[in-house]
């Protein structure tokens, strides 16, 4: 079964893109409020659009939208001005209320899923490290030199790599202009 059709106990997981827009946007309110567009995460993608291959919805028993994940390309742009291309996983959205039941550990694995093993980005996200470190593999490790384009606490700024060795120790993460 792939990661697109994959079913929890309680929802089927789908590609984003067959969600309507407004819907996606109006649970990104909830769960995060209005003001979302103001944190730092926003100003790393900006002028970026998701990738419709690793964001999916999460629907409960009922064909409800409880859930939503996105993924960005971006860019770490170290000391030489030269850019590492990255994913950033997020957000990972769940309706307040639905919070709890597993949809985001359904998001989360079958986005991650869909990273192509022959040729793998790094992942980065900002979030808590005991819990996607634990699930995931993401470590702040390494991000220490890292800086983002608006304020964010540093131990939160987590990656995911297969070998931390070929990323640069400092850069500024943003959007990957090609």
């Amino acid at each position: 079964m792939s990661p697109a059709q994959h079913q929890t106990a309680q929802a089927a997981i789908i590609p984003l893109d067959n969600v309507d827009p407004a819907m996606v946007e109006n649970l990104l309110d909830r769960a995060f409020e209005p003001e979302r567009h103001r944190r730092t995460a926003y100003k790393v993608r900006e002028g970026m659009d998701w990738l419709p291959a690793l964001s999916f919805a999460a629907l409960d028993s009922a064909d409800l939208l409880v859930g939503t994940i996105q993924c960005w390309p971006v860019a770490l742009t170290d000391e030489e001005g030269r850019a590492h291309p990255m994913i950033m996983v997020g957000p990972v959205a769940v309706l307040p209320e639905r919070q709890n039941e597993g949809f985001g550990q359904a998001l989360m694995s079958a986005s991650l899923s869909c990273i192509d093993d022959r040729a793998p980005l790094p992942q980065v996200l900002i979030g808590d490290p005991e819990y996607y470190g634990r699930f995931w593999g993401f470590s702040n490790e390494g991000t220490g030199g890292w800086s983002l384009p608006g304020p964010f606490e540093q131990h939160r700024l987590l990656v995911r790599c297969a070998n931390r060795a070929v990323l640069p120790a400092a850069g500024v993460l943003g959007p990957w202009l090609r």
